[in-house]
């Protein structure tokens, strides 16, 4: 396990559509470490999705399961843990991840978002207005949150999500976050 993350907690934040979920197999796969999707991990809990606990617990409700979940996955002595691109909204979530691990915001434009959420199935926030102002709207809210809370930015929006991972590590071995490769 040379190549281990070595208890090392790393939490991918960002907007929707900017590879949290992808990136984070890849960067996991590259430390040895598990893959933990804080989206997934509620809807398992819930045992529903999330357009339905928006719909009967609307967007309040999601976001307590999402700090409950984060209380829990902040004990993980070593994981790479994608968060929903509302996770940064409250203070406490924010308290819990800069605490606990190394945040790196997986950052990508407006229009690369509109490209790879597709129609907005499956999120609940594309589901009224227009798309691309929803996107505009939520990334002028969140974006300050985002680079405030992390460690590391990595632009998200050029290259496949391997090359990113690829890019993420080398980023964080070179800044001493996670330990070097032993020979």
């Amino acid at each position: 396990m040379a190549n281990s993350a070595a208890d090392v907690r790393l939490f991918l934040v960002g907007p929707m559509g900017s590879g949290k979920s992808t990136v984070g197999r890849h960067l996991a796969d590259l430390l040895d470490c598990p893959f933990i999707d804080s989206d997934a991990e509620i809807e398992s809990r819930a045992g529903a999705n999330i357009p339905w606990i928006f719909d009967v617990e609307g967007e309040a409700g999601f976001r307590r399961r999402e700090t409950t979940v984060l209380k829990d996955l902040v004990e993980y002595p070593t994981a790479v843990i994608a968060t929903g691109g509302g996770a940064i909204l409250a203070a406490e979530n924010r308290e819990m991840m800069a605490r606990g691990g190394v945040v790196v915001f997986l950052n990508v434009s407006v229009a690369q978002q509109l490209k790879r959420t597709g129609s907005g199935e499956g999120r609940p926030l594309l589901q009224r207005g227009d798309r691309e102002e929803t996107l505009k709207q939520l990334m002028a809210e969140r974006e300050p949150l985002y680079r405030a809370l992390a460690d590391v930015i990595i632009s998200a929006g050029g290259g496949n999500a391997r090359k990113v991972a690829r890019q993420i590590e080398a980023v964080l071995r070179e800044r001493g976050l996670i330990p070097h490769h032993d020979g």
